[in-house]
């Protein structure tokens, strides 16, 4: 008995002692950057040369490159003095490029005010001082449209230079790649792909406390969202068991690895699934609601009240697939 004794305290003494040898391995995502003092940022470093910035309004995607800074969106202009400050505890270089995910106020508020804290030139003649800000051409039309109270902006806020294809790249020791996935969280949303950090910055397409934000009103839909989703998986390559490797950004809440993205990709199929075979049956937006399309998600997902609620996603997925229902039955015609 006391060999067997032996035998197994040994075992667990190995056991711990491979734990501590994997935890001292952990990727430098882990390591939580110091904010400035009295500050309510929270900086956490991801690995590579990427950073998020927490705390400001959207998540905020900083990357030091050796001679200038990257954002990928702005936050909100009350929160830019402290994301500034926080930017500035990781680095003194310019900030060069600002990247906006979309063209909501909490994504886009800090743009005028972060860009003065650098420069970009480009040897163009009529530039405004400042970092260029950067978006698909979408988040510039939402911008500029006067009619658009919901996201009619200041010009000081508007990005000064778009992209309007699929795919573009610029560079800050390392290739930043952008996606346009269309009609998705909205229609002008990009994906920020930062190929040697290994870090996606993937704005309100993936926002992993909450059911996906899908803005009907500007361009969203639930199958352009899945398939964003769908592709951030494709451009994500897990380290093990869909663990590790890399990680995405999200527009609010916590770093995820592939296996989040995948959950939340297989709950928004499911629950698309549900919805549209009851639009296909004529049900009405308060019957499907009735029928608690949500009701197995809810408990990780759902919100009886905020910004975004269960009720406002199920709207809008409804919205989403009668409109396509109706277009595909006009096709038929």
């Amino acid at each position: 008995m006391t060999g067997t004794t032996a035998i197994f305290d040994r075992i667990v003494l190995i056991a711990l002692a491979l734990l501590s040898a994997a935890f001292d391995s952990a990727p430098a995502r882990a390591q939580q950057d110091q904010p400035p003092d009295g500050s309510s940022i929270q900086l956490l470093h991801i690995q590579g040369r990427v950073h998020m910035l927490a705390g400001a309004g959207a998540n905020i995607t900083v990357q030091i490159g050796d001679n200038a800074v990257v954002l990928v969106d702005t936050g909100l202009a009350r929160m830019s003095p402290q994301a500034l400050a926080a930017i500035r505890s990781l680095s003194q270089k310019p900030i060069e490029f600002v990247i906006n995910t979309s063209a909501d106020a909490d994504h886009t508020g800090g743009n005028h005010n972060l860009a003065q804290a650098g420069h970009f030139i480009s040897g163009m003649g009529g530039e405004r001082p400042g970092a260029s800000v950067v978006s698909q051409i979408a988040v510039l039309d939402r911008m500029t449209a006067s009619s658009d109270k919901d996201t009619a902006a200041s010009p000081e806020l508007w990005p000064t230079d778009t992209y309007d294809t699929d795919r573009w790249a610029l560079f800050n020791d390392e290739a930043i790649v952008l996606e346009h996935p269309h009609a998705a969280h909205t229609d002008g949303d990009s994906i920020v792909f930062f190929r040697r950090s290994d870090v996606i910055s993937a704005g309100d397409i993936f926002t992993p406390d909450r059911y996906p934000m899908i803005d009907t009103a500007k361009g969203g839909t639930i199958n352009g969202e899945i398939d964003a989703l769908n592709r951030l998986l494709d451009l994500m390559v897990p380290r093990a068991d869909e663990e590790g490797g890399t990680y995405v950004i999200p527009g609010h809440g916590r770093v995820c690895d592939r296996a989040a993205v995948t959950n939340y990709r297989d709950m928004a199929t499911i629950i698309r699934d549900r919805i549209e075979d009851l639009v296909k049956k004529g049900k009405s937006l308060d019957q499907v609601k009735a029928s608690k399309p949500t009701l197995d998600y809810d408990g990780i997902y759902g919100a009886n009240s905020g910004l975004w609620t269960t009720d406002m996603f199920i709207d809008a997925v409804y919205r989403s697939l009668s409109a396509a229902s109706a277009k595909s039955s006009e096709k038929e015609r």
